[in-house]
């Protein structure tokens, strides 16, 4: 016995990948497709219910009409009989009747596009006629040719198009689409301009979710999609004003700190040198690296500006303390492939991925990609230990510490690859972490947006 649920979640499946994935394909689907429904439905009983019954009736006389003229001359086969013959069905009938004398019926018959005409005309001739037939409703635009064999020939019947069949079905189905057309048209443009608010809004809300802003952008739409904009209106007020209050308290907060930081090395630098004040100078370094680890985590950038930027430039400059640190560094990287990025953030992302590779390896190569859907990815990869492929997710905690990790270094504090991940996904892309061809760790930054030309000016 077959199972019926399971078909129906097969079937609910199918269609529902079938559907439109857009707002605008859904919305024009449920427009579109009754109107759709209802004009098959009602041309179907135009044609079922009067269209097919009249010409059916149109093509019953004219069978008739034929039948007449057959059995008037089969009666009288005579010449002077078939001449009153033929006046008598151009007169009276609107019938073009000629005698072909030794002819045969054709062999090969043109069907017509419109297969209910050539059915009702065969069905009709069978019906009335006992000698061989033979028609063809293609050949004349406003004649239908029917050829009947007789004796001594073929007598040959041309009638009027109108007499066989109801010529207006053409014109309904003109006007059917038409209609059709027209009112697609109107919903395209009525669920066209709805969509365009929705798609201002989203537009807007991830200009300001990576950090830019849309100035421009005002609430428009139905009613539903304005509130919507006015909601996101405020929140953006609200957490440009939480943004704004942060940035003033960690200014302070880190005037506060430097300034006995500072003091504490002035003291040391004058102090007489010793072990001991070699190592307070180490742990008042380590205390500034911290704190300024602490304080870019938390700020993050932001603020900055978008710059289009060289990519292999800002990737060599970044490079360099990585070099000064004795690894062995390469990049491979288009030198006028560009990107609009937040040229100090992307800095900071790409030096931690750097450094942190030239710490656990010594061998660091980076290359620069751009991506098939869009964009570019930034590859770093080393030949170090790596870490376990269960492992890559706890190494972006934040403050995290993983034995044998390549987050854990002893300048830092567990933020590197918090912070890194933090800008990729500013600017609406991510990190993502692997395993090296060098056999250490592969981490993959990538950066969303279209590429632009060396030779386009830069735009902020």
């Amino acid at each position: 016995m077959p199972d019926f649920s399971r078909l129906g979640r097969w079937i609910g499946v199918w269609f529902r990948r079938q559907m439109p994935k857009t707002l605008f394909g859904r919305s024009l689907l449920i427009i579109v497709l009754p109107v759709a429904i209802m004009q098959i439905a009602v041309t179907y009983v135009f044609f079922d219910a009067h269209w097919q019954t009249v010409t059916s009736r149109l093509s019953e006389g004219l069978a008739g009409d034929i039948a007449w003229a057959v059995e008037s001359y089969q009666d009288d086969p005579s010449p002077q009989a078939f001449a009153k013959l033929a006046r008598r069905g151009e007169d009276s009938m609107g019938l073009s009747i000629a005698l072909q004398p030794g002819k045969k019926l054709p062999q090969n018959r043109r069907y017509s596009w419109f297969a209910p005409i050539d059915r009702s005309m065969q069905e009709a001739l069978s019906n009335r006629l006992d000698q061989p037939f033979w028609f063809d409703t293609t050949r004349y635009p406003a004649y239908v040719d029917v050829r009947v064999a007789v004796k001594g020939g073929v007598m040959r019947v041309l009638a009027p198009r109108d007499r066989a069949f109801a010529t207006n079905g053409h014109i309904f189905v003109l006007w059917m689409t038409v209609a059709t057309v027209l009112l697609t048209a109107v919903a395209l443009l009525f669920i066209r301009n709805q969509v365009r608010a929705i798609e201002r809004l989203a537009s807007a809300a991830e200009a300001f979710g990576r950090g830019g802003d849309a100035p421009a952008f005002k609430p428009h739409g139905a009613k539903e999609v304005r509130s919507a904009a006015v909601a996101f209106l405020d929140m953006r007020a609200r957490i440009q004003r939480h943004i704004d209050q942060r940035t003033t308290l960690l200014a302070s907060v880190s005037h506060d700190l430097r300034t006995p930081l500072t003091r504490l090395k002035l003291a040391l630098a004058l102090a007489e040198p010793s072990k001991a004040n070699e190592e307070m100078k180490r742990d008042v370094v380590e205390m500034e690296h911290m704190i300024d680890e602490y304080l870019a985590f938390a700020r993050g950038e932001g603020g900055e500006a978008i710059e289009t930027v060289r990519l292999r430039d800002l990737i060599e400059q970044v490079s360099e303390g990585a070099v000064r640190a004795g690894a062995q560094v390469s990049v491979s990287a288009d030198p006028q492939l560009e990107a609009p990025v937040r040229p100090n953030a992307l800095k900071r992302a790409v030096s931690n991925l750097v450094m942190n590779a030239a710490v656990y390896g010594d061998r660091v190569e980076v290359a620069v990609q751009p991506r098939a859907q869009g964009g570019v990815q930034i590859i770093v990869d080393d030949d170090g230990p790596g870490i376990p492929a269960e492992r890559y997710e706890d190494a972006f905690k934040a403050f995290g510490r993983l034995d044998e990790s390549r987050n854990q270094n002893t300048k830092g504090v567990g933020l590197g690859l918090a912070i890194a991940r933090d800008v990729a996904r500013g600017h609406g892309g991510d990190i993502t972490l692997d395993r090296s061809p060098l056999g250490g760790l592969r981490a993959v930054l990538q950066l969303p947006g279209a590429l632009r030309p060396a030779s386009e000016p830069r735009r902020i």
